[in-house]
């Protein structure tokens, strides 16, 4: 399975530490947040990722190169100076991430979740990880209805990880757009499912979140 991590966002929240560095490169533990996904993916056997770019978007194959200190073979998919959000990142990203399904994992979090425990079941379009709603996010994204995502429910908020089925992108035209829609419909429809990480999970949106993941990962294990 090949995967892809979505840097291409502008991390307008994280003002003023976006204003010359891509949030994915901002560092905790003395590694950039992207660095620690390309060394689970590697650990997880994953050996072809797609990563997508756009605010200060040359930086990020510049410091990241071909992926071979890693064990990876990394391809970038350049969305120009503005970005095309989710849903439209990892359309206009299928060509390089085949027929088959592939794992999505958002550059601005932090998990302990083996990747490799993720993984599409016959005839679903996707495959979410959800994690229980944290203080930030109360009201929370979707809700848990056993093995399947209850697209009206509020219970559980998605982590940004997720496995997808190049079909869930066909019927639609390229450009900008947000990934949730379509996740909805698919579910309305009977084609997510969704399971819960109950380990760590951090959303580094501000900041504030960044410093507390830098100082969590350094008083650990994972930061050692």
């Amino acid at each position: 399975m090949r995967a892809m991590i979505l840097a291409a966002g502008r991390g307008s929240r994280m003002r003023p530490l976006t204003d010359d560095v891509p949030k994915p490169l901002l560092e905790v533990a003395g590694r950039p947040l992207i660095v620690w996904h390309l060394e689970r993916l590697a650990r997880a056997g994953f050996r072809r990722v797609v990563i997508n770019h756009a605010w200060l978007g040359h930086q990020i194959p510049a410091a990241l190169g071909d992926g071979s200190r890693w064990g990876l073979e990394i391809r970038y998919s350049d969305e120009g100076a503005t970005g095309l959000e989710t849903g439209g990142g990892i359309r206009h990203a299928l060509p390089l991430l085949g027929d088959a399904p592939f794992l999505v994992i958002n550059g601005d979090v932090w998990t302990d979740l083996d990747p490799a425990g993720v993984s599409l079941r016959p005839g679903d379009l996707a495959q979410l990880v959800l994690v229980a709603n944290p203080a930030h996010h109360p009201h929370g994204d979707f809700g848990l209805a056993g093995d399947r995502l209850d697209a009206d429910g509020s219970s559980h908020t998605f982590s940004g990880v997720g496995v997808y089925h190049p079909a869930l992108f066909h019927d639609v035209r390229p450009g900008s757009f947000p990934l949730a829609p379509l996740l909805r419909t698919a579910a309305t429809a009977g084609r997510v499912g969704a399971q819960e990480h109950a380990g760590e999970w951090h959303d580094v949106g501000t900041p504030e979140r960044l410093r507390a993941l830098d100082r969590w990962l350094r008083e650990s294990v994972h930061g050692t």
